[in-house]
């Protein structure tokens, strides 16, 4: 298997679709660009393999689809920390796989700017990558191809993985980045959620070290060959994580500790020490490549960038509009309270997420409001419209155009409840139907602010802390979703059999203006196939009004 030669320029479309802008990483058999899908008019990401042999037609097919397939349940287990594959394609022995735009650098990368991380900062990244590899390993898919090139990290320290559905595209033990393959893949055996360890441990060991515990040896087969035999040098800066690292670097796939016992170790790290990593995240190769790409002229479509910026500016979601509580019928004090948003309000507490934890609308109570001003209203009826992708929906679901310039596909039985208003333009609907506790809420704001992680943090939660039975669950995560920037925040509400959970997540579409989504089920069923399929089905589908 040779190394990946780049033989394309970009100037030329992959696929006939897709344009390339620049080189984001490389390693092994590897190359991701940072591109446009010229179709949607819309950034992505490239990831080009050269495979070991060309595929005939059959071949090509299914491994294809296996890596789509594999992308979408990855998506539906972990939403936000998995990259969404959109399209893949095998021309002539090379791969390119296509995935959502991911607001971050590559791993790889920002250790070819920094040298080492604090190892500190090696156990959180351990950690995210452990809670990826628990959905994965959960449902028996192993990822296989694990290394530096295939993860992202986001502005804000948060990671985003790739390259799931690769391993057992072709015959080969391992298609890239052989120095992290695992023993048992260099022996060209089965394998299994081990070897996504002993890649975790390779990758730490990278981290802290600067290099990978064994070297490339400028073909495949010598490294690893490397990888099976060779003893491995000890990590001599990972002072605390040495002890997982050489671990998870044990040669006999029986002898790697467990999952759990990794997460104690690393969860140990930081809890004795959670304030020594505080370098914060650059991410200059990617504004490069943004400012490199606009100032040969392209233009985006409506999700524009921002003046001076590389990425798309900010992001509300549903919270920020309820952090200013001014539209009609909202019962509290907050109304006479300046507020960094003080024309886009909706209530913080969502028709069909009282702050009690119950799951009916709350009672509308008249509040000193302009004439102006229209009050909570009645729902207007959503028209049903046909879809091109109809076909495609899981079986019950429908496309729904509302008539406030959106469409997304609903479950069958689903209306709007609930629609409010405010009077600069900004309302929210609230979806679902009669007997069913999960609602789904699309909001629009005319008044958005410029960050949306900084949102969450200061001018939502607060209030939401107040909120019965509060808990949030884990960080505000930056993340972007159909190429623009937002930002998720998942929580705990409610007490008993009224326990909810609810993830939270919105986008700027330029201008100020702004959609969000935010679902809500029991908590007890947040994890059910049903609700994930919903949850994954409500971001594939979303559009707005000019998409």
């Amino acid at each position: 298997m040779a190394m990946v030669e780049t033989h394309v320029s970009v100037h030329e479309l992959v696929a006939g679709r897709y344009r390339l802008m620049e080189v984001a990483h490389r390693e092994t058999n590897r190359v991701s660009w940072y591109g446009e899908d010229t179709a949607a008019e819309r950034p992505c990401l490239l990831t080009q393999v050269t495979l070991p042999a060309a595929l005939d037609e059959e071949s090509s097919r299914r491994t294809t689809a296996a890596i789509l397939r594999t992308s979408e349940i990855m998506v539906l287990l972990s939403p936000t920390r998995v990259a969404q594959v959109v399209d893949a394609i095998e021309e002539a022995g090379t791969l390119w796989t296509v995935t959502d735009w991911i607001d971050g650098t590559p791993l790889g990368e920002l250790l070819a700017q920094q040298g080492t991380f604090h190892y500190v900062r090696a156990a959180r990244i351990g950690l995210e990558l452990l809670d990826i590899l628990d959905e994965a390993h959960s449902e028996g898919i192993t990822h296989g191809e694990l290394s530096p090139g295939q993860v992202f990290v986001r502005d804000r320290g948060t990671v985003v993985l790739t390259g799931f559905g690769l391993a057992g595209a072709t015959l080969a033990p391992r298609v890239t980045a052989p120095s992290y393959a695992s023993p048992e893949q260099a022996r060209d055996e089965r394998i299994g959620p081990a070897a996504d360890l002993w890649a975790l441990g390779a990758i730490l060991y990278t981290l802290v070290e600067g290099h990978p515990p064994f070297r490339d040896r400028g073909r495949p087969e010598a490294t690893l060959k490397g990888v099976d035999r060779l003893p491995m040098r000890g990590p001599s800066r990972a002072g605390p994580l040495a002890q997982v690292v050489q671990g998870l670097l044990r040669k006999d796939s029986r002898e790697r500790p467990t999952r759990q016992v990794v997460r104690e170790a690393l969860t140990r790290i930081l809890d004795d020490d959670p304030y020594a990593d505080r370098e914060p995240v650059q991410l200059p190769r990617l504004r490069r490549a943004y400012d490199a790409f606009r100032g040969a002229g392209t233009t985006w479509s409506g999700r524009g960038m921002a003046a001076g910026t590389a990425l798309a500016v900010g992001t509300v979601t549903v919270a920020v509009l309820a952090a200013t509580h001014q539209l009609p019928g909202t019962e509290s004090s907050a109304a006479t309270t300046p507020s960094p948003f003080p024309s886009a309000s909706v209530p913080a507490s969502a028709p069909g997420e009282n702050t009690d934890g119950n799951a009916s609308s709350p009672s509308v109570t008249p509040s000193p409001t302009p004439p102006t001003s229209p009050a909570a209203s009645a729902s207007p009826s959503v028209t049903a419209s046909p879809s091109p992708t109809a076909s495609a929906l899981p079986a019950g679901f429908r496309v729904f155009t509302a008539p406030q310039g959106f469409s997304v596909a609903l479950p069958k039985g689903w209306k709007a409840l609930e629609t409010q208003r405010a009077s600069d333009a900004a309302y929210r609907v609230t979806f679902g139907a009669s007997g069913d506790p999960r609602t789904l809420a699309v909001t629009y704001s005319t008044q958005a602010g410029p960050d949306p992680v900084a949102v969450w943090r200061d001018d939502v939660l607060p209030g939401l802390k107040q909120t019965q039975g509060f808990q949030q669950i884990g960080d505000i995560r930056a993340t972007t979703f159909q190429g623009d920037k937002a930002a998720d925040l998942e929580w705990l509400s409610g007490t008993g059999d009224a326990r909810l959970h609810t993830l939270g997540r919105g986008f700027l579409i330029g201008g100020g203006r702004s959609f969000s989504l935010r679902w809500t089920t029991p908590a007890d069923e947040w994890n059910d196939a049903a609700n994930r399929q919903a949850l994954q089905t409500f971001f594939k589908t979303f559009r707005r009004e000019s998409d």
